[in-house]
């Protein structure tokens, strides 16, 4: 009696699975991005870089832009790293 229960209760929660993967699978699609809103946008990350170039203190950058520090720097790295990317990409062709 209970074995019946239970293969029940497992088709159910693989009937959920497929269900929620065909959804976000539709929702990709559409172009809906998953996940937290980025704090700063490619404008803000620019002047930031702009800023600190000019040797303004990472930590002033951080405070005018009303975000961390360690989430400038992260902004930072990660813009570093999509033009590191890019640039091996224009090589290779």
């Amino acid at each position: 009696m209970w074995q019946m229960v239970w293969i029940l209760a497992e088709l159910e929660r693989s009937l959920i699975q497929d269900r929620t993967k065909a959804g976000r699978a539709a929702a990709v699609a559409r172009g809906v991005r998953m996940g937290r809103k980025r704090l700063l946008s490619a404008q803000q990350i620019a002047h930031a870089r702009k800023l600190i170039d000019q040797g303004e203190g990472p930590d002033d950058v951080a405070k005018s832009l009303n975000v961390s520090r360690r989430t400038l720097y992260r902004a930072l790295a990660a813009q570093s790293l999509a033009k590191w990317d890019d640039f091996k990409k224009e090589v290779k062709n």
